[in-house]
């Protein structure tokens, strides 16, 4: 027996012919000029018997595939029982000309390929796409019935192509409508990333975001029939090979196809994400006119916005579309071409988790993406404000090693000397400013001296801050608690940048990171100097991004939790309690340097200001049973010392783990 295949190096076809082979005879494969090491490449992975598997150059987009007269005299005689034509574009974001050359003149080139050899039966592998929009439930027997095809080029021409099967195909003929592919069901494998893959990278952020117990939102919309490329490929083998189906059409789908909704879950319970329990119903969008939906999406902002969004999560348009997809899908014929074959579809919470795991290990764009230290900062300009121990310093060291140059900042005089010198040691490139940054002049002199001697900063850290640990009662006659931190934590950080913000602007590029904290979003007690100085920093960067996003300057935020520095160590309680160490909070900067997100923060943090948000009463009863938890440290109290009666009790020391990072 012979065969001819189409598409043979495809996702879908690949799979195939290791299915042909477990058969008698030559599979004959279409392979375009200057693909073959493409060819072998797929032939040496998928372990195909090359003395079976023959390569046939040619071209899709040519009349009878561009084979000559004597390739075409050959297979001939070679009396090609199966034509399996798969070659095809699919993917819903593709361009309409390369979907019609593909699609359509690809199948009407294949029927004339198919009628010239003589193939005993043409083998059509279409889309559930053909059916359009169609609401409801479309039969195997139905195409004509077929809606909505204008409005999406992929529609179209599956529906086209297949109609061309239907009219100009003379030999013997059978159609399959395969549902949305997604990887192998017993190891996950997928070339691209289609279908319900563009939903992972949202589920992969919800998961980067919140805890895994935590209910979210989501969406729910219509039915999106996912069916894994070994049941397809098992089905077509299967089906080719039955005597009596020619002319047929089977839908190669899941009979128990799954709402947006629930498939989101399934993929959320497999990456360990929150599931969505609480779904809104996109369907509900439809009772507003389509112009007026229409006229709303195209406002400037909130086109730019959903283009914005779209594009970091990245999701087509066109994939936005079908959330709502209204049509089911019948599929007795199938179901009956494969009784007795054990050949049935897989339930997708089986092998969900194989679908994530491989994504994750090979699919994910962030694996793509440049997102080493080095490629941020090499050679630019970095200035990072109290670098001369904490955080600061270990940030200094990190970003050096990658080769920025790097300005330090602080009062101290020696320690800072101390931390430029080692960092140059090591080879990197380093220089020391001494300021005192409660001082609005002193600031400004830095701004011009680093100017003078830099020309430019192209990121600016913000980390040199004041922290004082004391309740609103003990500070009624301590005002200058709050004017201190205002002064370093706001007015010096401003001073900061308003002062490089005009170069940065004239370069349209830069980058200003605040080290802000977690008590901003926990809203923690005892620290409302500290917090509300915080605050300040945070809502002034919201607004000025807004202001500076269309000229590439980026502002991130880093609500920092308790990290292990001189600044805490007046509160000896924290010596008990779980810290980030100074190594560990300088990865956070690394990671808003390398990002640039308009905000790092941990979930705790997060489902903190979350919870404050939904439930504020509740979260307030959370906070007080927490200040009167944790008492008034001795430095507080404005005693001497760290006395022993600040040791935590075990209740603290457990509340402190389950609230992890939070300041207390």
């Amino acid at each position: 027996m012979s065969y001819f295949v189409t598409g043979a190096t495809g996702f879908i076809g690949r799979f195939l012919v290791s299915n042909l082979l477990k058969r008698k005879g030559t599979i004959h494969v279409l392979v375009r000029k200057g693909s073959e090491k493409k060819f072998n490449t797929i032939a040496d992975s998928m372990g195909w018997d090359k003395k079976r598997v023959i390569p046939v150059t040619g071209d899709l987009s040519k009349p009878k595939l561009g084979l000559t007269a004597v390739q075409l005299k050959a297979l001939t005689t070679k009396k090609i029982q199966h034509f399996f034509h798969l070659a095809a574009i699919y993917d819903l974001s593709a361009d309409g000309a390369s979907q019609q050359v593909a699609n359509i003149d690809g199948t009407k080139h294949a029927i004339e390929c198919a009628t010239a050899i003589k193939a005993g039966c043409f083998h059509h592998t279409s889309s559930i796409a053909a059916a359009g929009l169609y609401r409801g439930i479309f039969r195997e027997d139905m195409f004509k019935e077929a809606e909505d095809l204008d409005n999406d080029p992929y529609f179209r021409t599956k529906h086209e192509s297949e109609g061309l099967v239907r009219k100009t195909c003379k030999i013997p003929y059978r159609i399959y409508r395969p549902g949305f592919v997604v990887g192998h069901s017993k190891t996950g494998e997928m070339d691209k990333i289609d279908g319900p893959y563009y939903l992972f990278t949202l589920i992969k952020k919800i998961r980067q975001t919140l805890p895994q117990w935590v209910p979210t939102l989501g969406i729910e919309g219509g039915s999106m029939n996912i069916v894994p490329v070994d049941f397809v490929a098992d089905a077509m083998d299967h089906i080719a090979h039955k005597k009596g189906l020619d002319k047929g059409c089977f839908h190669l789908v899941d009979p128990n196809a799954m709402r947006i909704g629930e498939i989101m879950n399934v993929f959320c319970r497999a990456a360990h994400a929150p599931e969505m329990t609480m779904r809104l119903d996109a369907r509900m969008l439809a009772v507003v006119p389509s112009a007026v939906r229409g006229a709303v999406m195209n406002l400037p902002p909130v086109k730019r916005f959903s283009n914005m969004l779209l594009k970091d999560l990245g999701i087509p348009q066109q994939v936005v579309k079908n959330i709502t997809y209204p049509t089911r899908f019948d599929s007795r014929e199938t179901e009956r071409a494969l009784k007795g074959s054990k050949i049935s579809v897989p339930e997708l919470e089986s092998y969900a988790w194989r679908l994530w795991d491989y994504w994750e290990r090979h699919l994910d764009p962030d694996l793509f993406v440049d997102r080493s230290l080095r490629g941020k900062v090499e050679n630019k300009v970095v200035l990072i404000t109290g670098g001369s121990s904490g955080i600061g310093r270990s940030s200094a060291i990190k970003i050096a090693e990658a080769g920025a140059k790097v300005i330090i900042v602080a009062r101290g005089e020696k320690e800072l000397t101390e931390t430029r010198d080692e960092i140059v040691a090591s080879g990197g490139k380093c220089w020391a400013y001494t300021c005192d940054l409660t001082d609005l002049a002193s600031c400004d002199e830095l701004v011009k001296k680093v100017l003078t001697d830099h020309k430019h900063v192209d990121i600016l850290v913000n980390n040199a801050g004041r922290s004082i640990r004391r309740s609103v009662e003990a500070s009624y006659d301590r005002f200058h608690d709050f004017e201190r931190t205002m002064q370093l934590n706001y007015f010096g950080c401003l001073r900061l940048i308003m002062g490089f913000l005009p170069v940065m602007t004239e370069r349209k590029k830069g980058h200003i990171v605040n080290i802000s904290s977690i008590g901003v979003l926990a809203s923690s007690p005892r620290f409302s100097a500290y917090v509300a100085s915080k605050a300040a920093l945070d809502a002034f960067s919201r607004c000025a991004q807004a202001e500076f996003s269309g000229k590439n300057i980026a502002f991130t935020t880093i609500n920092m939790p308790l990290v292990k520095t001189p600044m805490i160590a007046p509160t000896k309680m924290y010596d008990s309690i779980p810290t980030l160490t100074p190594e560990e909070a300088a990865d956070m900067v690394v990671k808003a340097i390398i990002e640039r997100p308009s905000r790092v923060a941990t979930r705790m943090g997060i489902f903190a200001a979350t919870l404050n948000a939904l439930v504020p009463k509740a979260y307030e009863v959370i906070m007080n049973t927490a200040f009167e938890m944790f008492p008034d440290s001795q430095a507080a109290k404005g005693m001497k010392g760290r006395g022993e009666a600040e040791k935590p009790t075990n209740e603290q020391i457990a509340f402190a783990a389950v609230m992890r990072g939070v300041h207390w």
